[in-house]
């Protein structure tokens, strides 16, 4: 039986020949694009890009981008620069300090949310993420650590099942993820990837409290070294 399709809506007392438009613009996938390139670090702390540039890597015109970069401006995740261009902002000790005071509360929160919501898929996939990071931090080209640790946390802060959480978060990373890359030679990613097995363990026992404190702990032991490389 062919279900009948969805009524037109009634305009001005008349059918009306329109029907509602998809929402996701090019501005929006713009900004959805520059923001992973963000949270990633692809965009290294001193290095700028062109609207022009971006515009031309996208394919697009000039207008979405500029809108897509003052949205990321608006939530301190951009700088910028005489209207043409774009940079991450510099990160001073005391930023870096108030961002690692509100990321251990609100990700340590979610990591105690998600210890009730644990699946064999999230494990797994956990698992697989630890894996790969390992195998990264012993590799000559250490890039992609980034966005591997990256869709750790954030698998993790998915599963605490809170959209209202991930809207805290997800800013937060965008502030702090392009200086992650810093971290590259510390010593911080092996000492990250023992954490994220302390984490991933405490989830699969679904203690809450273990999972927010080594979370917490992964956290303050890379703001620690980010401290120590900005005061240098």
């Amino acid at each position: 039986m062919v279900e009948p399709a969805d009524p037109l809506p009634i305009l001005a007392g008349r059918v009306s020949p329109y029907r509602p438009v998809a929402r996701d613009t090019v501005q929006e996938q713009v900004y959805r694009q520059l923001k992973e390139v963000i949270l990633d670090g692809e965009i290294e702390p001193g290095a700028t890009v062109t609207i022009q540039g971006l515009a031309e890597a996208f394919g697009v015109s000039a207008m979405p981008v500029r809108e897509a970069l003052h949205r990321l401006s608006e939530s301190g995740a951009l700088t910028i620069v005489a209207g043409r261009s774009a940079g991450i902002p510099a990160l001073s000790v005391e930023r870096l300090r108030d961002l690692r005071r509100v990321r251990v509360e609100v990700e340590g929160l979610a990591a105690a949310w998600a210890a009730v919501n644990v699946t064999p898929e999230l494990l797994a996939r956990l698992d697989a993420l630890i894996l790969r990071m390992e195998s990264f931090t012993e590799a000559v080209d250490r890039k992609p650590f980034v966005p591997a640790n990256r869709e750790f946390h954030f698998a993790i802060y998915r599963a605490a099942g809170s959209d209202s959480l991930l809207a805290v978060i997800e800013p937060l990373w965008l502030q702090i993820g392009p200086y992650l890359a810093l971290l590259r030679g510390s010593g911080n990613w092996r000492t990250a990837n023992r954490q994220h097995r302390l984490i991933r363990d405490a989830l699969a026992r679904g203690d809450g409290a273990a999972a927010r404190i080594a979370l917490q702990d992964d956290i303050e032991e890379a703001a620690a070294i980010l401290a120590s490389l900005i005061e240098q």
